[in-house]
Parts: C-alpha cells; structure tokens; sequence
C-alpha cells in the first residue's frame, strides 16, 4: 500500500512540476523543442547515445565481476539499451533498472547480488555526478552561487548539518558492523562489495573513468539540444546550468524523467539573465534526444519478445489415461495357491475261489 503511494507521489508531483511550467510560460516553448531538432541533430543523439551506453555496460561489467559474478559486455549492452528504453518510456524512470537487475541475478543464481551489482553501477554514476556539479556550481558564475553568496550563513550552516550527519551515519555503521545481528551482516556484506566493486585497484580507475566519460555525453547531448534550441552562450556559462538540470534528473518526482528537469532549466537560464523559455526548449529538446539516443533499446525489446520460447502444453491422450487403483498402505503379499485334497482311490481286494479238486474233473 505504502509504495503504492509513493508511486503516485512521483508521478503526481513530476506532472505537476511540468504543468505549473506551462501554465507559466505557455506550451510555445514546449512545442519549439520538439520543431527545433532535425536529422544531423538526431543522429548526432544517437552516436552520443552509443557511445555513453557502451561506457556504461563495461562500468556495469566492472562491478559485476568485482562481485564475482559474470557478464560479458556484449550481455550487459543489449541490456542497458533495453533498460534506458524502459526508463524513458514508462513512468517512475527506474523500471528498466531494475528489470536488468532481476535478469541478470536471475541468470546468475543470485538475485541479491545482481540487484546490488545495478545499485552500486548507478552509484557510482550519481557520485561523480554530485562531485563535479558540486564543484562546478561553487567555482564557475551561476545562479546558484549568486544565491549561496547572498545566503552565505544559511548554505554553511546547511553544509555543516550535513558533514555532522554524514560522520554520524559512519560512526554508526562502523559499529552496526561489529554486532552479530542479520543488520551487522548485511552492513559488512555491503561495506565489502562497495570496496571489491567499487574502491578497488582493479575496478576503482575504469569505474570512475567510465562514470566522468558518461557525465561528459550527457552534457554534449544538451549542449546539441542548446544549439538547435538557437542558443549562443558558451560552454562555460552552460556548464552550471546543464549540470544543475542533470542533477535535478535524479530526483524521485519525475514522469520518465520528465518534471523537474524543466523546471529546473526554465529557472536558471530566467535567474542567469537568459530567456527562461528557451530554457524550457532546450529541456524539451534534450528529453527528445535522450529518447532517440535510448530508441535501439525498443529493437532489442522487440526482438526478445518474438524470440521467447513459447511453453508447451501437452494434452493427455486417452490411451495414457489410466485410472489408478487405490494404493493399500499394507504390503503387498502374494495370494497362497489353494490346495485341493485329490481323492484317494479306494483299492479293493477281489477274492478269486479256487474249485475243489476232485478227481480232476471240475465239479
């Protein structure tokens, strides 16, 4: 029931963010993101698109084997096309993660693992994505650092609030970790995949090169959406804004990814002294390109569905049907042969008279 809710929520809330943007800047500037895109702009999405889930199945393949389980890239492509296609077309944004979650663990024999495996890929991803939007909305000219200028007591108070609750939540899981209970095992299982799959020597550089590789399309695909939206601002005044809208995508609230990323591009390029509708447009059209970039997705669902192996049912015929005679728990004992007594032949003694000899002449 409760995640029924939540479900709701998310949709509900990501719509609404996308009709109060409307509402106030009126379905011009959504209709100009999608007549602005043409061929070069689309093909260009899709080679960008290739590209950025290519890097993405071998970082999946990464912390997959860090885990010690299999996949091969080629496996782990077709599924995450498949995946970002799902995400893109049916609400929530998630569904496509975990399908190739449970497909995977499923494959594996360990349904736990192969979950875990996709938590701690897409991690890894939302991480280098915070640290770099971090660093660049605190170091280059945005509205956002406009905003923390003047709010400066606040932000450090907030970022001071947040430093105390990450250490506590540390200090807190490092001695669930000493304890015997299914939480203590479950926080030092997860603690010891976070480290093989993620902060290893072997797997720690191409996961963080994979994940800044991605970071880096995603942007070119909005810088492509900017251009053909007729914006002229450089990478450098983009940047804070584009990794701000990118961020904004992770939140819960979307309808496909759709919500907030609009709202949050409407805001800043109005706050940035840009034109706040052809924010919206360029939002517009790179949710447009994101879905072209995930469209081979739909091939490969296609495909598996045609290709699935049908069950067969065999219907009994009549001779192979028999009823069967109810089972004694008694054991089976043969039956003992009857014995009939023949009769016993009764012998009878003849006596045989000799005549009396008289003379020799019979009498």
């Amino acid at each position: 029931m409760g995640r029924s809710i939540w479900a709701w929520a998310r949709l509900l809330g990501g719509a609404g963010i996308l009709a109060l943007v409307l509402w106030r800047l009126g379905t011009g500037a959504f209709l100009d993101g999608l007549r602005v895109l043409d061929a070069g702009a689309l093909v260009t999405a899709l080679g960008i698109g290739a590209a950025t889930t290519l890097l993405s199945a071998w970082r999946w393949c990464l912390v997959a084997r860090g885990l010690g389980m299999k996949l091969s890239l080629r496996a782990a492509t077709a599924d995450y096309y498949q995946a970002l296609f799902l995400n893109a077309a049916l609400p929530g944004g998630v569904l496509g993660d975990v399908g190739r979650a449970v497909r995977h663990g499923r494959d594996e024999g360990d349904l736990g693992r192969g979950v875990r495996a996709v938590v701690l890929e897409r991690t890894a991803g939302q991480l280098v994505l915070l640290v770099v939007g971090a660093l660049v909305l605190l170091l280059v000219p945005s509205p956002v650092l406009s905003l923390l200028k003047e709010h400066a007591a606040v932000a450090a108070a907030v970022s001071a609030a947040i430093l105390v609750a990450g250490g506590l939540a540390m200090l807190a899981l490092r001695r669930l970790r000493q304890g015997a209970s299914r939480a203590a095992k479950a926080a030092r299982t997860g603690m010891s995949e976070i480290r093989v799959g993620l902060l290893s020597r072997q797997n720690g550089p191409g996961v963080l090169l994979a994940s800044a590789a991605v970071l880096a399309g995603h942007l070119a695909t909005f810088m492509v959406a900017a251009r053909a939206a007729g914006s002229a601002a450089s990478l450098l005044q983009l940047a804070p804004l584009l990794l701000l809208a990118l961020i904004a995508m992770g939140l819960p609230v979307n309808v496909g990814g759709w919500g907030p990323r609009e709202g949050v591009m409407a805001w800043a390029f109005g706050a940035a002294g840009l034109s706040a509708a052809q924010g919206l447009t360029i939002a517009v059209a790179y949710g447009i390109l994101a879905f072209v970039a995930a469209a081979p997705g739909a091939a490969i669902v296609l495909a598996r569905v045609l290709t699935r192996p049908k069950a067969v049912v065999v219907e009994p015929s009549i001779e192979s049907v028999r009823v069967a005679a109810p089972i004694s728990p008694a054991p089976v004992m043969a039956a003992l042969p009857i014995i009939v007594p023949a009769p016993i032949p009764v012998i009878r003694r003849t006596v045989v008279r000799q005549p009396a000899y008289s003379g020799g002449v019979a009498a």
